[in-house]
């Protein structure tokens, strides 16, 4: 065990310029009583079709730049009848294509299964990242619903709360079942194990 490894104790730096995401991240964290600051390094993100790859190489050179214990988080969407198109890729597709394009490419399919997943990498430059994924198993729905959160929240329905959208949810609703919840919930719980 590596308690007081370093001295910032409850307080994580969460690299990221999204500050929706960030939000999200902050509130969950509060739970676990462990403050979160929002720091923007420019890095060079790799293209990788997994999602834990991408986190980790992003937040071990966030740490390394930055010299401090840092979080990154990175999400996508992946859909069942499209083999998890758009998955690592959803950033650049919903700034393409948006979620009207995805309702087109499954136009008239049955199959709407889809299921988003985030991987929250910490690394306090001093060793490996170590990576926490989270995954939420839901449907794209027929139509956008709602305006609250962001990127494909609107069209995806959750299987635990059928009915409503991510984006027709409260920020408390989402963090309450969301992919991004459950990998910082993961993640608090080892940290406040390690370190604190």
């Amino acid at each position: 065990m590596v308690r007081n490894h370093f001295p910032y104790g409850r307080l994580v730096f969460f690299a990221t310029g999204n500050l929706h995401k960030f939000n999200e991240a902050r509130r969950v964290l509060a739970e676990f009583n462990i403050a979160t600051a929002m720091i923007k390094i420019k890095i060079s993100e790799i293209q990788d079709d997994d999602i834990e790859n991408v986190a980790n190489v992003s937040a071990t050179e966030s740490a390394r730049r930055s010299h401090l214990p840092v979080i990154v988080e990175d999400a996508g969407l992946f859909i069942e009848v499209l083999n998890g198109f758009p998955g690592p890729y959803s950033k650049y597709v919903h700034h393409t294509i948006g979620m009207e394009g995805i309702l087109t490419l499954l136009k008239n399919r049955q199959n709407r299964k889809a299921c988003f997943k985030s991987a929250v990498a910490f690394n306090d430059a001093e060793r490996a990242a170590k990576c926490f994924v989270g995954v939420v198993e839901g449907k794209i729905t027929e139509e956008i619903r709602g305006t609250g959160s962001f990127g494909f929240d609107p069209i995806f329905e959750p299987k635990e709360k059928p009915g409503k959208t991510f984006g027709e949810m409260t920020v408390e609703e989402k963090n309450s079942i969301s992919h991004r919840f459950r990998a910082l919930r993961d993640f608090a719980e080892w940290y406040k194990k390690t370190y604190v």
